[in-house]
């Protein structure tokens, strides 16, 4: 496996792979990686010829009052992890490489990232476009893999290359969860056990959500306030939002359509930010 720090090293390997016919997956990620990263790594691995996992903690996607400077970065432990998996190559940039003096382009998507976490943090998606079209110009990616955990991101992202004309299909994995059936998130090292076991209640309380819809209850507002209520029952967590949205537009729904809409969650568990969500 390689690992490549330079963007003109990494943009000329992958243009001689392209060059040779081979195709070329990307798994971006911001590095502490766990296992629904490396799930992603599977998918990529069944897709592509190579794979190249991104790993670079983007500073443009976190607000002025958010964890950058505490984001937990653990290089080695991840670059072993991407070996044990098989992916073929690392690429991890400086921020100088990704960001150097005198950069002032942004990407906006301007529809999909109004609603949902582009409310409680501006300019989140901006830097997530921008961070992603730079890594998908340097790396030159057939196949980019993400995870449903991160739903709108998914939507933001599709939206982007769709409007853009970039050449790559987006192929999202499934969410990853631990087996207290907790979402799978770096985030998730901040917790002390007692704030895990009352962020347990995300999920259970999708699962409520699920059962209901399977039940046949259609109403929006009956199943947004059974989830809301039962995450109230958990004294860390405060809500910032329980919405029912379509797939592809994060716009809300006023009646559910089962194979058509996603059930989306974030909220504090004291200091930290989760979220989570249900396809239905």
């Amino acid at each position: 496996m390689q690992t490549i720090q330079s963007v003109n090293e990494m943009q000329s390997h992958a243009i001689g792979l392209r060059s040779s016919g081979r195709l070329i997956a990307l798994v971006p990620t911001m590095g502490c990686l766990h296992e629904g990263h490396l799930s992603l790594i599977d998918i990529a691995k069944e897709k592509a010829d190579k794979v190249i996992v991104s790993i670079f903690v983007n500073p443009t996607q976190f607000g002025p009052n958010e964890d950058y400077d505490k984001y937990p970065r653990m290089l080695e432990q991840d670059i072993e992890k991407c070996r044990e998996r098989g992916a073929d190559i690392v690429f991890n940039p400086s921020l100088s490489e990704m960001y150097p003096e005198g950069f002032s382009t942004y990407v906006n998507e301007e529809e999909i990232t109004d609603g949902l976490c582009g409310i409680s943090r501006p300019n989140h998606f901006r830097g997530v476009t921008t961070v992603c079209l730079k890594l998908f110009n340097i790396t030159r990616p057939d196949i980019a893999v993400f995870g449903q955990k991160d739903a709108q991101q998914c939507a933001v992202i599709r939206k982007m290359v769709e409007d853009l004309n970039i050449p790559a299909e987006i192929v999202v994995g499934a969410t990853h969860r631990d087996p207290d059936g907790l979402a799978t998130s770096s985030r998730n090292a901040y917790l002390t056990s007692l704030q895990r076991q009352e962020a347990l209640s995300i999920s259970k309380s999708l699962n409520i959500a699920i059962g209901m819809v399977e039940e046949g209850v259609r109403s929006v507002d009956r199943v947004v306030a059974e989830i809301t209520h039962h995450l109230s029952l958990s004294r860390k967590v405060r809500v910032i939002y329980v919405q029912i949205v379509h797939r592809d537009t994060m716009k809300p729904a006023r009646e559910i359509i089962p194979g058509k809409q996603v059930i989306t969650v974030a909220v504090w568990v004291d200091q930290t930010r989760l979220i989570d969500n249900a396809l239905i």
